[in-house]
């Protein structure tokens, strides 16, 4: 394995560091043409993972996905119409 990876994915969180409190668009690919999309809020980022709040029918939600997931664009996020998380990898 690559020693370049984990650098990778540690500038994909640095890169989300600066926007923890913030609201985020979120747009998942879930699968057989399934895309999950909410606008919510970058709650926290931690080691391996972060965590977007939102609210779906009145209840507060939490999903929280991995750096990786980013990488392989299988989770995309953006502020507004700029993509965030992406900008380490070129």
């Amino acid at each position: 394995m690559s020693k370049q990876a984990p650098n990778i994915l540690e500038k994909i969180r640095e890169d989300l560091n600066d926007f923890v409190g913030q609201e985020i668009n979120l747009r998942a690919n879930r699968g057989r043409k399934k895309v999950f999309e909410i606008t919510g809020v970058l709650e926290q980022t931690y080691p391996k993972v972060f965590v977007v709040s939102f609210r779906e029918r009145q209840v507060e939600r939490r999903v929280s996905y991995s750096y990786a997931d980013l990488l392989t664009k299988t989770v995309e996020i953006s502020v507004g119409d700029t993509p965030i998380g992406v900008r380490a990898t070129g």
